[in-house]
């Protein structure tokens, strides 16, 4: 089989961003294998990668493994530069929108050492605990609007691993904990876009004093949940110069948001939200306060919370914070719903991309492997919108079904559709546009195909 090595200069436009990253040989294989992972259906293994490319008889396909397992390149610098491409596309002016969340990806196998046993949190309720064996991955997603979606995405655009801490101990490393990686994580984005005003929406298992007051002290912004049995307090009161002792952390004891809920004087606001996790807007009552949140040994953090119920008892009272006083009820609402989107892309990288699929044993593919999947979800979108820019994604309009806008399933397709257009394969009623493809065009089709599902 030939190898189709011609990119179309959409392709090439965009990819040429991170070519500085590696020398010219691994560039030229790096290349094959981004490629590969967008166009080979099922597993995303570097076979399947090179077969899709029409490369199955290539002799020195080791050295496509070595991109990943041997060579030096930096992910850290690629996750700067794509960081950099989706800003200025999406995000050019205002406030940044970040979310943080882990997943686990799981993995079996002696040789997988980074391994751990976790909840699975898919399968897990509250009533009902699952152990997964896997790898515990945590993913830092730009949270933006895509226009021609009309609906907000998640792009990752930095991953790491976060090795289980029996694997640490074999090292005779400390373990670093989910919210230390995390914390590392968004203070480096921060190094990276100093001047921009950064929010960080997370899930309640980033809700923790030490974690947010680190946060703060970098002037960034923190959303996520706080526990209806929070110990909330005044401000500390006012030390007059010359006093005795040590300075008031906090003021008078406040009632909790569970007291605050069950009384009766409580003032509650309607509020209208739109787009109420993916579906049309809802009606809420909110109640909203500031306050400091303190526990003994830990810093105090300033927090605005946002108390919210469902007038129709459609689920159950649930509290949020912000460490910006000075945002409104309906921002920090509106900010956190946004929250949701990033398991939807953690969904849609198992559905699509191959996440869970690859079959790397050396650490360094490992750690390489599952990053450069998560971020191919954010290269996909960035592709799809210069199509838009060219044209409209092609939808698939049934008789039984009229799509209104696109999924990423339809910019990966619409991708997928440019190579193959770019490669000679154009699908056409008239005869003066049928093209005779060449065999390694058919061969490399007729594998997709045949493993399509």
């Amino acid at each position: 089989m030939v190898a189709l090595t011609p990119l179309p200069w959409l392709f090439v436009s965009l990819l040429s961003a991170f070519a500085p990253l590696f020398s010219d040989r691994v560039w030229q294989q790096a290349q094959v294998l981004l490629i590969g992972a967008m166009l080979a259906p099922g597993k995303r293994t570097v076979t399947s990668c090179l077969r899709i490319t029409g490369r199955s008889q290539e002799r020195r396909f080791v050295n496509y493994h070595r991109v990943l397992s041997r060579a030096c390149w930096s992910g850290r610098q690629a996750s700067r530069i794509l960081l950099g491409l989706l800003i200025c596309r999406f995000v050019p002016a205002g406030p940044i929108v970040l979310g943080i969340d882990d997943t686990i990806e799981r993995r079996w196998g002696k040789r997988i050492e980074a391994k751990g046993i976790y909840r699975d949190p898919v399968r897990s309720s509250h009533s009902h605990f699952v152990k997964a064996s896997g790898l515990r991955w945590i993913s830092l997603m730009l949270l933006t609007p895509i226009p021609w979606a009309a609906r907000i995405w998640a792009l990752p655009f930095l991953t790491c691993l976060a090795p289980s801490q029996r694997y640490r101990q074999k090292q005779g490393k400390h373990h670093k904990p989910v919210l230390a990686w995390s914390r590392q994580m968004i203070l480096q984005t921060r190094r990276w876009l100093p001047n921009r005003e950064l929010i960080v929406v997370a899930d309640s298992a980033f809700s923790a004093l030490e974690w947010l007051h680190a946060l703060v002290r970098q002037n960034i912004t923190v959303i996520t949940r706080l526990r209806l049995d929070a110990a909330l307090y005044q401000p500390a009161p006012f030390r007059h110069p010359g006093t005795n002792g040590r300075p008031r952390k906090v003021g008078k004891r406040l009632s909790t948001l569970r007291q605050v809920l069950l009384h009766k004087q409580t003032r509650w606001q309607r509020l209208t939200v739109p787009n109420w996790y993916g579906e049309s807007s809802r009606v809420i009552e909110v109640c909203s306060n500031t306050a400091v949140w303190y526990h003994t040994g830990l810093p105090p953090v300033p927090i605005r919370w946002v108390l919210i119920r469902d007038p129709a008892q459609r689920f159950d009272p649930q509290a949020l914070l912000c460490t910006d006083l000075t945002q409104s009820h309906l921002s920090i609402v509106s900010c956190f719903l946004r929250r949701w989107q990033v398991e939807v892309t953690f969904q849609e990288v198992r559905t699509h991309l191959g996440v869970e699929t690859q079959r790397q044993w050396a650490n360094r593919a490992i750690a390489r492997t599952t990053p450069c999947l998560l971020a191919l979800f954010s290269l996909v979108t960035l592709l799809a919108d210069r199509l838009v820019n060219q044209s409209t994604l092609p939808l698939p309009q049934d008789a039984w079904y009229a799509k209104q806008r696109p999924t990423f399933a339809d910019a990966l397709a619409a991708v997928r559709q440019q190579y193959w257009a770019h490669m000679g394969f154009r699908p056409s009623g008239r005869k003066r546009h049928i093209l005779k493809s060449s065999k390694a065009l058919r061969d490399c089709l007729i594998y997709a195909l045949c493993r399509a599902a």
